[in-house]
């Protein structure tokens, strides 16, 4: 496509892309044998929750005691074999699911759960893909250029859902979240199974900044991840394995036993009398939930969220949610691409009433944020926006290696004196 571009005129390419991106989809699923059909495979969609869905769903299939294969955000994972997601993207093309199928398939695993993106359905990179079920979690404004408007964002999504209606697959089970606006709709479709979960099959709940607590199926499982986001979450797992047949004992073990998701409500600790947690939130729903997760506390809130040349109007509508819970707010650099990173922080701060602390430096908004808390015991400093990510883009495609749970813990030890390597940081 790159070489194409330099041959055809913009218009003809826009119109020829998305023919070319489903060919290549197709003929990649023929080139691998058709993979998925002998594997089954759990789809998850969403805006929010995809992630921790998926690490969920995975522990359950493991303590029921099958071989599992898995596509995220986070981590790409066959068997005992676990890599990170170093390529910034959820669902990676030029091949990659196909070959990724085939591979699960010859190491022996009996299931595979892909995190399904709207990024990755307008390439076509589900075509092809045989799916057993699909778990909708929610839709939130998100990926608004990209897609050309919020109705369109939302069609994608059910572009996804269509290819679990025209599975070949028996029984196809659609697992959707009746509490949110499209749940409803999903779980119309044409499946033969449809499975809503909602806040009200979690109780009695307990939810604190401490850990969550939700009653499945008469049977009471713990999480140390606080919100209620994360009783969805526990939720949507929890209802998609019981409709494969697992038993609540397995799931209730499988939910437990997920201790930490990486860069989701992480919390990084080196001793220090306060709390410092990494997240993803993204949206500015999602970052709402994070700072109601702990509401008895002082925030000191460090905010990315906005990376260059995309969803330039959430830019201040983040900002003026981090003004409104936290008591300290600290903008930052995140992912400028090609625009300028001070222009975007400037749009951020257009969302608030009070002029914020802006410093460029992503670490030393960390290291400033951290020496704040320290004043004080109990604050919660709240570093959102990357999560995982592996790297800040810049200007050009150029990548500068990154991650905020490592930079925290840095900047903790070096707040602490207890650095190991003074040099590192």
């Amino acid at each position: 496509m790159h070489a194409l571009k330099t041959l055809i005129p913009d218009a003809l390419l826009d119109a020829l892309r998305p023919a070319y991106h489903r060919s290549l989809a197709l003929f990649a699923n023929i080139l691998y044998r058709n993979p998925s059909r002998e594997l089954r495979v759990i789809g998850i969609t969403g805006t929010k929750g995809k992630s921790s869905v998926a690490e969920y769903m995975n522990a359950i299939l493991e303590h029921a005691g099958y071989r599992t294969a898995l596509v995220s955000t986070i981590r790409f994972k066959i068997g005992d074999t676990s890599e990170p997601n170093m390529l910034k993207m959820t669902m990676p093309g030029r091949f990659f699911l196909p070959r990724f199928l085939r591979r699960a398939r010859t190491h022996g695993c009996e299931w595979v759960i892909i995190e399904t993106t709207t990024e990755g359905a307008k390439q076509h990179r589900h075509r092809g893909i045989a799916f057993d079920a699909l778990i909708f979690t929610n839709v939130a404004p998100e990926h608004i250029e990209s897609h050309g408007s919020f109705a369109d964002y939302v069609r994608m999504k059910f572009v996804i859902a269509d290819a679990l209606v025209r599975s070949p697959k028996r029984p196809r089970i659609m697992v959707a979240n009746a509490d949110d606006e499209y749940g409803p709709e999903y779980l119309a479709l044409h499946v033969d199974t449809a499975v809503p979960y909602a806040r009200a099959h979690a109780e009695p709940m307990r939810v604190s900044e401490h850990g969550t607590e939700i009653t499945f199926d008469g049977t009471r499982i713990y999480s140390p991840s606080p919100g209620e986001f994360s009783a969805y979450n526990m939720l949507a797992a929890a209802s998609c394995a019981q409709a494969f047949g697992i038993d609540t004992a397995t799931i209730r073990a499988g939910l437990e036993s997920v201790r930490l998701i990486p860069g989701r409500v992480e919390r990084i600790s080196e001793g220090q009398d306060f709390e410092v947690v990494v997240d993803y939130a993204h949206t500015a729903e999602s970052l709402t939930q994070l700072y109601q997760a702990f509401p008895e506390r002082q925030k000191i809130c460090v905010l990315g969220n906005a990376g260059g040349g995309r969803d330039t109007w959430k830019r201040p509508a983040m900002a003026a949610v981090a003004e409104a819970h936290c008591a300290h707010v600290i903008l930052t650099d995140e992912d400028p691409y090609d625009e300028d990173p001070e222009k975007i922080v400037r749009d951020m701060a257009a969302g608030m009433h009070k002029a914020p602390e802006i410093i460029m430096d992503r670490r030393l908004a960390i290291r400033r944020a951290l020496s704040l808390a320290s004043l004080g015991k109990g604050d919660a400093v709240l570093i959102t926006g990357k999560g995982t990510d592996p790297y800040i883009m810049r200007a050009g495609g150029a990548r500068e290696p990154w991650s905020d749970a490592a930079v925290a813990r840095e900047e903790l030890q070096l707040l602490l004196g207890t650095t190991k390597n003074p040099e590192a940081v």
